[in-house]
Formats: C-alpha cells, structure tokens, sequence
C-alpha cells in the first residue's frame, strides 16, 4: 500500500511552495498526498499578494473526513495563520487513535517576506503542535522566534535545536541555509540518538523558493515508508538539492524547483 501522506497547510496559486510542493513531493517520492487547506494565498514568484484564511472548523473537517475514510502514516503541518488553527490541528491530531508519524514545518515568512503565521500563534505551535512532534524543520530566522536564542552558526542551530527538544519535540531538524557560508550545514538533534550532521556546497541560484514545503514533505513521505530518522533526512536533503539543481527558472523573482525530476531519470535516493 502506497504511504499515505497528509499536508494540512496554505496553497500557493504559483505551484511552488505550500500544498502544491507538498503534493508535488510526496508523489514524486513515492506515497500518496491527501490534503487540509488552510488558507488561499494569491502568489507567485516575486510575493505573497493576499491571503485568504480558511476557518479553523472546515480544515478540522478536512482532516477529519480524510483520516476517518483512507487514514494516513504521517502527517505535515505548513502554514498555520493563527493560534486557533493551531490549537484545532493540534486537538484532531491528538484525537487519533493510531498516532502518525508528524512534521511540523513552522512556516512564518514566505520567501519574499511576507508574514504567514501571526504572532499570538507562535506560542501555540510551541505548547501545542511541539509535544506532538517527530521532526521540526525550523529554518534559522523560524529557531530564533520559537526559541529566543541567536541562531548565527552551527553552534546556534545546535543550541536552538535542544531547546525545542526541551519543548516537546522528538528531533528538530535545524535548517542552515540563511547562514553565511559556501557550505550549508544542517544539524538534526534528537532525544533518542546521536546527532546528524548533513552538509554540502551552497548552491548559489534564485529558484530556492518552497525549499522548506519540500524539506518537510519529503522527510514526511520518506518517514510514512519506514524509512528511520537519518535514512529520512538524508533522503529529504538529497531530493530538495536535486529539486533545485534541476529548477526550470520559472518566474522573475524566487523561483521554483523542479519536484518531477525524479520522474524524468533523476536519481531516487
């Protein structure tokens, strides 16, 4: 049976990020992507244009008749406006009888700037969706709201990572790439094991835009099929470096990645 997958999260009507890339990637690797909306963006390359917040009683019957009807093996929450969605998501998934795997990707700024999560709801994702929690994604700007550390280099992704692990979370995946650097280091700090060191060169291109979506949705995929902590993030980083080495340049501001390229010959790690 194919994994099943399901996004609760914001679309974004220029296909980059949001629903779309979560869509994009759990096919692409794989599983079978059902989804939540939790709000209309008007959105392309260059911005975030209007946003349109879906109430937080319909995204719980989202939820509800999808997990009632085809379940699934992991969940992945995106783009969560407010403190009273975060608390309904939080209360369905708590709800479940059969636990999911969840990724929790704490989306606050899309890539041009625009702000996606209001700042009541910070604390909300900490005391409510964190001690649900597989995985965090927080890239650094996202560590620091959620922690109140500086996050300047490895050592302070390491640093805001174990903080979040004192707030509930089973692992965090610190992200690395607002970092100075040529190579982009992501730390993974967990309560059960070892950290994970993931690094590479930086890849110096405009079309980076839903690289956190994809992150997220493939660590969500590949944890849904088995895979362990590391095996997932490993495959995850590997897939959005892949997504935008392959990027087709869409756009004239942040463009997006390629998410078939797997589909076309790429290597499927």
């Amino acid at each position: 049976m194919l994994a099943r997958v399901l996004s609760v999260a914001g679309s974004d009507s220029g296909g980059g990020a949001g629903i779309q890339a979560d869509i994009k990637t759990i096919t692409a690797l794989g599983g079978y992507a059902m989804t939540a909306i939790t709000a209309l963006t008007a959105q392309s390359t260059r911005g975030v244009f209007g946003v349109v917040p879906t109430d937080p009683v319909f995204v719980e019957r989202q939820m509800r008749v999808v997990l009632d009807d085809i379940g699934a093996d992991a969940i992945k929450t995106g783009m969560l406006h407010d403190a009273a969605l975060v608390a309904t998501v939080a209360r369905v998934i708590r709800s479940l009888s059969a636990r999911p795997k969840l990724v929790v990707d704490p989306v606050m700024v899309a890539k041009g700037g625009a702000p996606l999560l209001d700042d009541g709801a910070k604390g909300a994702v900490s005391s409510e969706l964190l001690p649900l929690a597989d995985v965090v994604t927080p890239n650094a700007p996202e560590a620091e709201a959620l922690t109140g550390l500086a996050v300047e280099d490895e050592a302070g992704l390491r640093r805001a990572g174990e903080r979040l692990l004192t707030l509930g979370a089973r692992a965090a995946y610190m992200k690395g790439g607002h970092l100075a650097g040529d190579r982009v280091v992501d730390v993974i700090v967990r309560a059960d094991g070892p950290e994970i060191v993931l690094s590479g060169p930086r890849l110096h291109t405009r079309s980076t835009h839903g690289t956190g979506c994809t992150l997220a949705s493939a660590l969500a995929v590949s944890l849904a099929q088995g895979l362990t902590l590391e095996e997932a993030a490993r495959r995850a980083r590997e897939y959005v470096v892949g997504a935008i080495s392959a990027a087709p340049g869409l756009g004239a501001g942040h463009g997006p990645l390629d998410h078939g390229f797997v589909l076309r010959g790429g290597a499927r790690t």
